[in-house]
């Protein structure tokens, strides 16, 4: 297994300093995993412990979420986006494969967008096309304008509940709703309005790069014509189901997705 190391990375001037965990051998094909809503880090573990010889992935808290420093604004996608253009540069990588988990893949399709030459690959796991027609969404939103702190641990625990079929460690699950109890209830909140109040589907035009889309059949939030918008927007796009995976194909199947990963980056090499 590969081993996990965390560092801190300082963005510069008016920017978070984010905490990343980096895995795999120096000069390996550079991945950067991007979080989703109220995830940090630690949601890539499974996978980075599995990583492969020949890649090495940087894996950053973004900021409000996890250990990151939590400033009182600054929580639209475009704002999160800035951050990993910035993280790249703090921690020098020219270009990456970005590897979006969740509402990450926002995010990371922005910077696909707007900063190709960053960009080698594109890997949306279960990102959504749009959250606007998103019922669990509007549910959530009602419950999350409401918070505030400490926010409730029972508030952590039913956001996570759900999102696998494969039945998950207790453990692993109580971990992965203390790290989301580490964000305060503004970041909660405007992290959330960013993602409903944002056109997501506006953030899919112009993306020009390599994209593999990524999509568990038992999603319970997302549709398999959700993913459609993704593939009919981004030219050199691909879908792979996952039968019988839930929302977060990382938890449930980490080994499948790195294989998925070093076949779609060799097609293109």
């Amino acid at each position: 297994m590969a081993a996990v190391a965390v560092h801190s990375a300082v963005l510069g001037e008016g920017r978070p300093t984010l905490p990343y965990a980096e895995a795999g051998r120096p000069g390996g094909i550079p991945l950067l995993l991007v979080h989703g809503y109220l995830d940090s880090w630690w949601t890539f573990e499974p996978l980075l412990r599995l990583l492969p010889p020949g890649l090495h992935a940087y894996a950053p808290t973004q900021r409000g979420h996890g250990d990151a420093d939590k400033p009182a604004d600054g929580y639209l996608p475009e704002d999160f986006a800035d951050d990993l253009v910035a993280f790249m540069d703090a921690v020098g990588m020219e270009r990456a494969v970005l590897v979006g988990g969740s509402s990450g893949g926002v995010q990371a399709r922005v910077v696909a967008g707007r900063r190709p030459d960053r960009v080698a690959g594109l890997v949306l796991l279960g990102v959504p096309a749009t959250l606007a027609d998103k019922p669990q969404a509007a549910e959530l939103w009602e419950t999350v304008r409401a918070l505030r702190d400490p926010v409730d641990p029972a508030t952590a625990e039913a956001f996570v509940d759900g999102m696998t079929v494969t039945p998950m460690g207790r453990g692993f699950l109580k971990t992965v709703a203390d790290e989301s109890l580490k964000a305060p209830a503004h970041v909660w909140r405007e992290t959330l309005r960013g993602l409903l109040e944002t056109d997501l589907r506006a953030t899919l035009a112009g993306i020009l790069v390599p994209t593999l889309v990524v999509w568990g059949d038992q999603d319970p939030i997302l549709t398999r014509e959700d993913q459609q918008t993704i593939l009919d927007a981004i030219p050199d796009s691909r879908l792979v189901v996952y039968e019988g995976v839930g929302h977060v194909a990382y938890w449930e199947a980490p080994d499948r997705v790195l294989r998925d990963l070093m076949a779609f980056m060799a097609d293109r090499t």
